[in-house]
């Protein structure tokens, strides 16, 4: 998969430090894109660093905090002039809890973290690409913004509402240059999804037998399609969910 265009393109993308982030950044950053991650941990940036040079660049913060944010996309236009393409990836789990069993504390984390901190980097990024009259968005969405099961009440609550925002994200603004689309993975292997290979994997195993597909998928292929997503060969989709779940959701 080449995408030659991606060589004068700037890349930001949130929780890059591993899974699905990480694996987005890798991948643009081999079609030639310059890449600034955002992320509250470092291991795996470190080495991006090592191995791209000044085509990559990070900031340690959260997407909860606005003042990182602001650093953060404060501090790529410093340094490269621009944001072509933003990754709103991070994004954390809580645990399949039921209604009952989440506390105000993990519902307002999962919220901060998925929805609010999207919100926060979106705007920052907006205005220039807005003055850029250009601009690439993917959020990333999950099957739990389309059933239920994919995770507890407020990780799916936050996935849906990152369904509804991406829509009208794209529906305000793509008359300004700007497009707007959200990916839906489904069993994607992660560290983020690590507690379900633990012990003798069952869950793992469950997970993969109840996939039409028959089992995970690897980071990478949810990075290739964000690849072809924000492409110019994708121009004309606009406000999209796509799907990336081994058929889970047509079942």
């Amino acid at each position: 998969m080449n995408f030659n265009e991606f060589n004068e393109k700037v890349v930001f993308v949130t929780g890059a430090d591993s899974g699905i982030g990480y694996a987005q950044a890798e991948a643009f950053l081999k079609q030639g894109a310059t890449v600034f991650a955002m992320d509250i941990k470092e291991g795996q940036l470190i080495e991006l660093k090592h191995t791209f040079g000044d085509q990559f660049d990070y900031i340690l913060g959260s997407v909860r905090e606005k003042r990182d944010v602001e650093a953060a996309v404060q501090k790529a236009m410093e340094q490269y002039g621009r944001v072509d393409i933003l990754l709103n990836t991070a994004g954390i789990l809580d645990g399949y809890a039921k209604t009952l069993e989440t506390d105000e504390a993990l519902w307002d984390r999962v919220m901060d973290t998925n929805v609010k901190g999207m919100y926060h980097v979106t705007n920052a990024a907006l205005v220039h690409m807005l003055k850029q009259k250009k601009g690439v968005i993917i959020n990333i969405a999950s099957i739990a913004g389309f059933v239920a099961g994919g995770g507890g009440a407020a990780y799916t609550a936050s996935k849906h509402a990152i369904i509804g925002y991406t829509k009208q994200l794209d529906y305000d603004y793509c008359r300004e240059g700007i497009r707007a689309n959200a990916l839906a993975p489904g069993a994607i292997e992660t560290p983020m999804n690590q507690a379900d290979f633990q012990g003798d994997g069952e869950m793992a195993k469950w997970v993969a037998e109840e996939t039409p597909a028959g089992r995970w998928a690897k980071p990478e292929e949810v990075a290739n399609l964000t690849l072809f997503i924000a492409s110019e060969a994708a121009d004309y989709i606009h406000g999209a969910v796509i799907p990336i779940d081994g058929g889970w959701t047509m079942k």
